[in-house]
This record gives C-alpha cells, sequence and structure tokens, in this order.
C-alpha cells in the first residue's frame, strides 16, 4: 500500500462524520463495521481546518471530482455525498463507500487507493469541479 499522505478535513465535515459513525457503530445490524473503521481510522489522521481555511483543490463533502481510473484511463465524475443521497445513476458516491472514503481530504494531484471486490483500484484526482467552501457554501 502506498504511504500515507496528509489529509485535511473541515470542522464542519469532521463533526457530521464522526456522529455518523458513532450513530452507526451503535446500530444493531448496521453498515459493516470494516468501511466504519476505514473512514474513522481517516478522520483520527486527519488535519481538522477551519472551513474558510481549507484549500480550494481539497476533496470536501459534498464535492464534485473529475478522476482518471489508471487501470482503463477512463475519466469519471463523482460526487462525494452523505449516505442518505447516494445515487450511483447520478454519481453521487457516498462517503461510507470504500471509493468516497478513499477520497475524502485528498487532493488534486494525488492518486488513491482502495480495496474492491476485484482488487485494488487506483485513480488520479484529476480536477475538483466543485468544492462547497470554495465556492462559499459553507453548510451543506
Amino acid at each position: 500500500m502506498a504511504r500515507k499522505r496528509t489529509i485535511y478535513v473541515t470542522e464542519f465535515d469532521f463533526k457530521r462524520l464522526d456522529k455518523l459513525i458513532e450513530m452507526l457503530e451503535d446500530k444493531p445490524g448496521g453498515l459493516d463495521d470494516k468501511y466504519l473503521q476505514v473512514l474513522d481510522e481517516e478522520l483520527r489522521r486527519a488535519k481538522v481546518v477551519a472551513p474558510t481555511s481549507i484549500p480550494a483543490d481539497i476533496i470536501t463533502m459534498n464535492s464534485r471530482v473529475r478522476l482518471t481510473d489508471l487501470e482503463s484511463g477512463k475519466d469519471v465524475v463523482y460526487q462525494l455525498v452523505f449516505p442518505g443521497d447516494a445515487d450511483a445513476g447520478q454519481n453521487k458516491i457516498s462517503i461510507l463507500a470504500p471509493i468516497g472514503t478513499a477520497l475524502i481530504g485528498f487532493r488534486v494531484g494525488d492518486t488513491v487507493e482502495w480495496e474492491a471486490p476485484a482488487g485494488v483500484k487506483r485513480m488520479k484526482i484529476e480536477e475538483i469541479l466543485y468544492q462547497p467552501e470554495a465556492a462559499g457554501d459553507f453548510h451543506l
């Protein structure tokens, strides 16, 4: 596995994601603990910053990003959302999906990787098309 990079998360996203993890951990028959553990580990190693201080090239919640699949060379656009807003048909990816957890806090130019059923997937973050904080939308 690649060396872990510093990731950045806004205070607002951190609080909401921490609450989501806590809620799901307490719910019997809820989400697979492995996914919650991975997200929790990502949050614990993140540098938490004020929403007004997050660089515009960092993926935050509700960001829309263009990625390149390093195996196929194809580009795809995803929006990173909370579980209730996930919609594969609209490329809205849940933070609790392995790719969602892999994306949070990384920046343009980074390569992210995660375990998929077919093996390790690798994508390069090419561009952030929309980041709420950069657009002044601090409470999405």
